[in-house]
């Protein structure tokens, strides 16, 4: 995919893609893996938004895409199946299949050159999925793992060398 693109310029905009940079931000200023989400209806509506917590609540789970999920609460399947989750980071494995399981429409990923996920899996479940290659999520991810390295491995499951 190209790294400008009409509709990438138009995403990057969007409330949905700055809800979840700001949940970016508020996880990187807790000290956290600096990574947000926000879920969107199709009629534009913020159905829930979170961010990596993972260390600030020595959760195994909590990504950002999760605790976005977990505060959108329960929603009917069919309000998932036009959704769209904004993330500012490639989804991993377990993100990827939580947008799976739950059929969302689409996946706007804020950046996928310091990690990518599931892109390719999420594409043969025939969700779409668009990388906006933002430089302020990449620069988040940058500051933060190099001054937590270990705490980067960790959360994507990796081994610290």
């Amino acid at each position: 995919m190209p790294l400008w693109t009409p509709q990438s310029q138009t995403l990057q905009t969007d409330a949905g893609f700055r809800v979840a940079l700001a949940e970016a931000q508020k996880g990187s200023e807790e000290g956290g893996v600096p990574i947000g989400a926000c879920l969107v209806s199709a009629d534009g509506k913020v159905l829930g938004q979170g961010h990596n917590m993972r260390l600030q609540k020595s959760s195994a789970t909590l990504h950002a895409e999760i605790s976005c999920l977990e505060n959108a609460g329960r929603l009917p399947a069919a309000t998932y199946r036009g959704a769209t989750m904004y993330t500012t980071l490639s989804p991993c494995d377990m993100c990827t299949g939580a947008c799976v399981m739950y059929k969302v429409k689409r996946v706007v990923i804020g950046e996928n050159k310091t990690f990518v996920g599931g892109e390719e899996y999420l594409k043969s479940k025939g969700i779409e999925v668009v990388v906006l290659q933002n430089e302020k999520c990449q620069e988040l991810m940058k500051k933060f793992i190099s001054e937590k390295p270990g705490d980067w491995n960790e959360d994507i499951g990796e081994e610290s060398k």
